[in-house]
């Protein structure tokens, strides 16, 4: 099983040298990966109709990860850099197309891009992109990012896109990791359908039902189960003892990696975050099949 880290950029509030700190520290503890999450946009919930219901407001810090991942990539050498995830149909897709074609050049191979839809329609609304449309636009930018990262030029005509012999260049020398991440049964439909691993988060017997539907749209579409990532970002895990009895229910459901979550339990400083990091590894050593880093 793989094992990664959340970055804890919600507490960490845009400090400038924390995202090299944590990023060099998840590599040389041993982590496979870091993961960052994304909003563009914050926004207070009081009087909203319809009332937005995910967590974050106004008060929380996110960096944009294409500039993250630019740095860490110059300051690690073998760490995964995954999103988990970018609201992408909030993004214009050539755009983001080429912003991970660079990451993934500059970092030799090493984005893993997941993509989801979001909550926050007041961030939409800022970005000039319609709510409504998200999901099957995500559906469309899925399919558009592969052609534009393989083909030298691109002619599409779709429901949000119109391109005419026209390419990103320089392009990546494969086609990136896209991973899927929800709780719906239409995000998971897309996992099974199009996405190349998925990202869950939360309660564990949620996360295993979910995969359980995951499976089911693989098989439907005829697609293998082998080489399939599926996380679970431990968000529950308020604990070392909690991070490794998840990891080890995760592990045995057939999951093949997961997150660890430092935010939230009291950590007043990178140094902290790290320390909980290392005694987080050192048991999930000790008792899990871990994969070792590449």
């Amino acid at each position: 099983m793989k094992v990664g880290a959340v970055y804890p950029q919600n507490e960490t509030r845009g400090a400038p040298d924390a995202v090299g700190e944590l990023g060099r520290a998840v590599e040389e503890l041993g982590f496979d990966s870091i993961l960052f999450y994304d909003h563009v946009v914050g926004a207070d919930h009081a009087d909203r109709d319809p009332p937005l219901w995910g967590p974050y407001t106004e008060e929380d810090s996110f960096h944009d990860p294409f500039v993250a991942f630019g740095y860490l990539a110059a300051v690690t050498t073998r760490i995964e850099l995954a999103t988990g995830v970018l609201v992408l149909p909030q993004r214009q897709t050539v755009l983001v197309a080429q912003q991970a074609a660079d990451v993934d050049l500059l970092s030799h191979e090493r984005l893993r891009l997941g993509v989801g839809t979001g909550w926050n329609w007041v961030e939409y609304d800022a970005l000039g992109v319609p709510f409504a449309d998200r999901g099957s636009r995500l559906d469309e930018q899925i399919a558009l990012l592969r052609r534009l990262w393989t083909e030298p030029l691109v002619t599409f005509d779709g429901g949000f896109h119109g391109l005419d012999r026209c390419c990103i260049n320089p392009r990546p020398t494969r086609s990136i990791p896209i991973w899927v991440g929800g709780f719906s049964e239409a995000a998971f439909r897309r996992g099974g359908t199009v996405g190349d691993g998925y990202t869950f988060a939360g309660d564990v017997d949620d996360a295993i039902a979910g995969l359980a539907r995951v499976r089911h749209h693989l098989t439907a579409s005829g697609r293998p189960e082998q080489g399939f990532g599926t996380e679970l970002i431990l968000t529950r895990a308020r604990s070392v003892d909690d991070v490794l009895g998840m990891a080890e229910r995760w592990a045995a459901a057939g999951g093949t990696g997961i997150s660890v979550i430092t935010q939230k339990l009291g950590h007043d400083s990178s140094s902290a975050h790290i320390d909980y990091l290392g005694r987080v590894k050192e048991a999930l050593d000790a008792n899990l099949p871990v994969e070792p880093p590449a």
